[in-house]
This record gives structure tokens, C-alpha cells and sequence, in this order.
């Protein structure tokens, strides 16, 4: 932690802690993955092996666990990992196919010059700490160390406290996707797709490494 008792950031999943991650990340998206990846324990296990590591923030308590993350897509490399024959392999043919049908429908590429931030969550006992905050510090700090010109991501309908937090840093909609088809699913029928633009301030974060 910081000398103010606030978890730090740290650049990257941390060697180890990737059942940590999958399980905050199931925690937060389960919805909308245990379409794709379900059950939940194989889901997680999924996620957990094929974290792209190097696509990662994280926020770390004093004891090193994980208690935040922030994902991100850039350069052809997403957070969430696992190619097709990955799920195939797991899931069988059968399965397997409308499975990765549903995950196309939730992937999100970068344009040029754009990084996308592709999920941010934290745990339970430390909402409201603002470490919220301090990882997308943390991402448009990546951003524009990346000399990308802008931050996109996409906040689904039910989540208005997402929202709101992105709009107190600079996010702003751009477009609005109704998918009705998607709410017994996964449950969100519109998302709505957020920019940001990166400044000279962004480098350097919110804190050391």
C-alpha cells in the first residue's frame, strides 16, 4: 500500500495472483461471460489461464493481493486471452462453437491509435476507496505512454455507477448500441460506447510503480 494506507498500482497481473483476477473479473462480468465461458469454476479457470498478463493493472493491498483491475487492449493484445482452438479444446466442438459466436459479439478492437480498456473492477470490501480512480489513472498514463490519441471502453446499460465513474474522468458517449436480443442472455439490452481523450498530464499515472 501507499504511505496513506491506499492499495498501489502496480503495472501487470502480478506472477501468481491470476486466479485472484479471474475470480474479480468473474465476479463483475459473470453475467455477461457465464454465457460464453460457464459454469462459473470453469470460466474462471479459463480466464485464469489465459490471462495476457502484460494486459493488466492492478491495485495491490500491503499483503500483495489483488483488490482491483483494470484490463486493456492494445497492439493486438487484449487482457482475456485464449484463442479458438482454446475454447474448442475445453468446451468440444458442440459447445464450443456457439460459445465462441458469443464471445465475438463481446470483443472489442482498438482502432488506430486507441487503446481500449476492456473491463475494471474491485473487490467488495474496497469499493469506495477510489481505487476505481487510480486505475484509470493508471490507464490513460499507459495510453498515452503509447502515444495513443484517446481511451475507449464500453459500459453496459445496467451499470450506472460505471458510468458515472467514467464521466468524472473525462469519458464521454459517443454512441449508443441497442441490443435487446442480448438482455435475457446476458443481461443488458444497449452499451454505450465511451471516449476519452489522452493528454501530455496523462503520463506519469497516479502513483509510483
Amino acid at each position: 500500500m501507499s504511505d496513506n494506507g491506499t492499495p498501489r498500482p502496480h503495472r501487470g497481473i502480478p506472477e501468481g495472483a491470476e486466479r485472484q483476477v479471474a475470480a474479480l473479473y468473474w465476479e463483475a462480468f459473470g453475467r455477461k461471460l457465464g454465457s460464453a465461458l460457464g459454469p462459473p469454476a470453469k470460466g474462471r479457470a479459463f480466464l485464469a489461464a489465459h490471462l495476457h498478463r502484460d494486459r493488466g493493472i492492478t491495485a495491490l493491498d500491503d499483503a500483495g493481493r489483488v483488490v482491483g483491475v483494470a484490463g486493456y487492449h492494445l497492439a493486438g493484445r487484449a487482457l482475456m486471452g485464449g484463442s479458438a482452438r482454446d475454447v474448442l479444446s475445453l468446451y468440444g466442438p458442440l459447445r464450443g462453437v456457439p460459445r465462441l459466436a458469443l464471445l465475438g459479439l463481446l470483443a472489442r478492437r482498438p482502432a488506430e491509435g486507441e487503446l481500449v480498456m476492456d473491463g475494471i473492477c474491485v473487490a467488495a470490501a474496497h469499493r469506495g476507496a477510489g481505487i476505481g480512480s487510480l486505475l484509470l489513472r493508471e490507464i490513460a498514463a499507459v495510453a498515452a505512454e503509447n502515444s495513443c490519441s484517446r481511451v475507449r471502453l464500453d459500459v453496459i446499460d445496467v451499470n450506472p455507477r460505471a458510468k458515472a465513474l467514467y464521466e468524472r474522468h473525462g469519458f464521454r458517449v459517443t454512441r449508443t448500441q441497442h441490443t435487446p436480443f442480448l438482455r435475457t442472455l446476458m443481461g443488458f439490452g444497449a452499451a454505450d460506447t465511451m471516449h476519452r481523450p489522452v493528454t501530455p498530464d496523462d503520463l506519469g499515472g497516479g502513483s509510483p510503480r
